[in-house]
């Protein structure tokens, strides 16, 4: 246990470190929740309570996908994680760490999130907050492995070339910023079955708001949930 605390308090240290994971999963949500939640230039239907299921989603695929993939990425890339690997830690620790700490990287975000959120003028009363956390372990298990499976077969280089190109695709046609339900009819037929876009239509509905798709969202991001660390089981590998 001491070895695990020791290795969680380490990944923490090197997030708090890097300014780039920081503008990742913390500043870039806060501006998006802020700018929009003051400028109307979404649609209609984008109303607060949806605007903060989106920045919620968004900084959910930030931590667990982008900035996870990232680094686990440059650790194989260095031989960190093959190191760790066959030290005391050892392998089943090491993702201990690792989970515990992305569970808190996303507590804290959601707290920020939340506040500031209330601040301009949205209310919690009519969330359900067991169906939020259930959505984010749903949610924080699909993008990690997708994030894990790129990075444990890709190049570092080529790796953040493609977490990043992914975060951006999801991010303008994957239902995040833009509900499912506005985006054109095609894109809109993708993005139901796109983990963001489910994330984002449960998490609406969790929050409060009225979602027609809220049960087949719900079966689609535990598919992911289920699928995605699969796949990643199946592919990373501690050293390349």
């Amino acid at each position: 246990m001491k070895l695990v605390v020791a290795q969680w308090r380490m990944e923490l240290t090197n997030l708090v470190r890097n300014y780039e994971q920081l503008l990742l999963i913390l500043v870039i949500p806060v501006g998006v929740l802020v700018f929009f939640g003051n400028v109307d230039v979404l649609p209609e239907s984008m109303n607060l309570s949806r605007l903060v299921s989106s920045v919620l989603t968004l900084s959910l695929m930030s931590t667990a996908m982008v900035s996870t993939g990232i680094s686990t990425g440059f650790e194989r890339s260095y031989h960190v994680l093959k190191r760790l690997g066959v030290s005391p830690l050892g392998r089943t620790r090491l993702i201990w760490a690792k989970a515990g700490s992305v569970t808190v990287v996303e507590l804290m975000q959601v707290l920020v999130l939340v506040i500031i959120a209330t601040i301009l003028g949205w209310s919690a009363t009519d969330a359900s907050w067991w169906r939020v956390a259930s959505a984010l372990v749903l949610g924080t298990a699909a993008f990690a492995g997708i994030g894990l499976s790129l990075a444990g077969r890709l190049r570092a280089e080529a790796n953040l070339a493609a977490q990043n190109g992914l975060y951006l695709v999801l991010l303008s046609i994957g239902g995040v910023i833009v509900p499912v339900s506005e985006l054109p009819a095609r894109l809109g037929n993708v993005a139901q079955y796109l983990p963001s876009g489910a994330l984002a239509e449960v998490m609406y509905a969790s929050l409060g708001g009225e979602s027609d798709s809220s049960l087949g969202a719900w079966i689609v991001l535990a598919v992911w949930a289920v699928v995605a660390p699969f796949v990643a089981g199946r592919l990373f590998r501690f050293d390349g």
